[in-house]
């Protein structure tokens, strides 16, 4: 039987009552606890008809009933990744390597690590064909992957070479003790020009492949002060406490000074166009962290890249 004849692998049909736990709560809260999935995948499964209460379709903002009789058809289970091949990515600096510890300075159009529907570079296959050895430990896409940077921002981004170097530095990271600085131009002039945002980040409510403030997100922290102030746009120094996805894009654009050239987060298309940007103007300019072997302090900086050099100039100009 050749691949096309192949039969769709059959969705799993899960039926039980409503447990008296989760009386009240939201469909998608209620589903995502009960069936282990994320509360977007749930969302997702109410939009598309596949939750049922008392044979009925119901909404992911529906409230749970004790006792109802609850069908949900679970999504197809992912396919595992293939191996990594091996990938040179044109750009990618080392800005430091030992036994431990490599930092990349991280292009645009870079991944961190393979995802299910990426098929562009990453870094780690662009440091397993510059012949790095990257540790083993972590999930198997995720092997030596302590921290992560969006494909469309720049900058220092630390992978650890070794098992103790995962181990440290993967706690370092949880217990917040790694000092992470960025420089993020944003549209306008935020008042006042140095502050924090203390607001939770989770899944948008209407549509979850991007993220927003919402009451019941996670905790996320970000402190911002001015460097320079031009007619139309701000250089800021970001420091983060937290870090969730899209952080400072997210907690930017709640200020309503969204980062240049993010059009998903609010940015003006204009004035990207203008500036010669097709991404966010953010880049991770320094982290620090104690070295897993020593505990010496370290602190690794990047260089902007040329087209965000070039746009900051331009709105100096």
């Amino acid at each position: 039987m050749t691949p096309r004849e192949r039969s769709p692998p059959v969705r799993e049909v899960r039926q039980l009552p409503v447990p008296e736990g989760l009386a009240g709560m939201r469909a998608d809260a209620g589903v995502a606890r009960l069936f282990g999935v994320s509360r977007a995948v749930a969302a997702q499964l109410a939009e598309d008809g596949d939750v049922l209460v008392e044979n009925s379709p119901v909404g992911k903002s529906a409230r749970l009933t004790e006792g109802a009789w609850l069908e949900v058809t679970l999504p197809e289970p992912a396919r595992p990744l293939e191996a990594e091949t091996p990938r040179e990515v044109e750009g990618m600096d080392i800005l430091y390597s030992d036994a431990d510890v490599i930092a990349v300075n991280k292009p645009v159009g870079v991944a961190a690590h393979p995802t299910v529907g990426w098929d562009g570079p990453t870094v780690t296959g662009g440091l397993a064909a510059a012949g790095f050895r990257i540790s083993t430990s972590g999930p198997p896409e995720r092997k030596g992957i302590v921290q992560r940077l969006d494909v469309g921002t720049s900058g220092v981004m630390v992978v650890a070479a070794s098992e103790r170097g995962y181990s440290v530095l993967k706690r370092a990271f949880r217990e917040r003790t790694v000092a992470k600085t960025y420089h993020a131009l944003v549209q306008g002039h935020p008042d006042p020009f140095n502050g924090t945002v203390d607001a939770p980040i989770g899944r948008h409510p209407k549509a979850g492949w991007r993220f927003a403030v919402v009451s019941d997100g996670k905790p996320a922290v970000t402190h911002y002060k001015t460097l320079e102030a031009f007619p139309e746009a701000t250089l800021l120094e970001v420091h983060l406490e937290t870090g969730r996805t899209h952080q400072i894009r997210v907690h930017m654009s709640a200020l309503r000074h969204p980062c240049v050239g993010d059009p998903m987060y609010g940015g003006d298309p204009k004035l990207a166009e203008r500036l010669g940007l097709n991404h966010q103007w953010l880049h991770a300019v320094c982290l620090g962290f104690d070295h897993p072997a020593d505990g010496r302090r370290m602190e690794i900086t990047a260089p902007y890249p040329e087209d965000l050099s070039r746009a900051l100039e331009m709105v100096r100009r």
